[in-house]
């Protein structure tokens, strides 16, 4: 199970950027994305309370996010939940030392999410599709 899930976030990574896909009513929001990391086993994003992408996964957690890399890519369904303990925020915060210059851990704008129900596909033009859950 965490090794599926190790997996994806290595894939992202190295991808450097993703997609995250929204639902805003009936119209599909897509933008790119940098921040991944695992905390207390779940896969998490961040961003900022003000941003639209925000108020959509409040909304409608419903999302999917898209990395291609080197002839192969990547989608991740599932929900983003909110967590919004400190310690997941700062956890984000020290995975990614960039973010600091523009986020605190309780500046009331940041807000990380974890993928719930998560459905990831590896794809390539060469093989299968491979399905992991976790």
């Amino acid at each position: 199970m965490e090794g599926n899930m190790e997996r994806v976030v290595d894939f992202l990574k190295k991808a450097g950027t993703y997609y995250l896909a929204t639902v805003e009513g009936d119209q599909p929001r897509v933008r790119p994305f940098g921040t991944v990391h695992i905390f207390e086993g779940k896969l998490y994003i961040q961003t900022g309370k003000v941003k639209e992408v925000s108020k959509q996964l409040l909304a409608n957690p419903k999302a999917e996010i898209c990395a291609f890399m080197k002839g192969e890519w990547i989608r991740v369904s599932g929900e983003l939940v909110e967590d919004d303990r400190v310690e997941a925020r700062q956890s984000m915060l020290d995975a990614y030392p960039s973010l600091q210059k523009m986020y605190a851990a309780d500046d009331g704008n940041t807000q990380v999410f974890y993928l719930k129900n998560a459905t990831a596909t590896f794809s390539s033009f060469t093989h299968e599709p491979e399905i992991i859950n976790f």
